[in-house]
């Protein structure tokens, strides 16, 4: 799964400094994720750095983010959600959602 981050399209004209890092330091942004073909399970990405990642494929949910030391949004339903970033050391879900909302990207900002 991690092959598709590492394929990810970045959008022209903006900083891609985000990297997809290890998920051992609580200051990084975590997010827990599924794919709707692939058998239910849960995995955890994980992001440092300013900037956004996006990637093709809409069948991603998101069912949590973790912010840690950064601010965060996501690209969901053709736009960057929410309009004010999540501010840091926040635990952000859906619980209207259970199985999670399609995600298409991340940023850090």
């Amino acid at each position: 799964m991690a092959a598709a981050v590492t394929a990810a399209v970045v959008n022209p004209g903006t900083a891609a400094a985000i990297d997809q890092v290890p998920c051992n330091n609580n200051e990084f942004v975590r997010i827990e994720i599924h794919h709707s073909l692939w058998p239910p399970r849960e995995t955890y990405w994980c992001f440092a750095n300013g900037g956004e990642v996006t990637w093709s494929s809409s069948q991603w949910w998101v069912t949590q983010i973790w912010t840690g030391n950064n601010r965060v949004q996501w690209f969901g339903d053709g736009r960057w959600q929410p309009a004010q970033p999540i501010n840091k050391w926040t635990v952000f879900g859906w619980p209207n959602h259970p199985g999670g909302v399609r995600i298409n990207g991340i940023r850090i900002v």
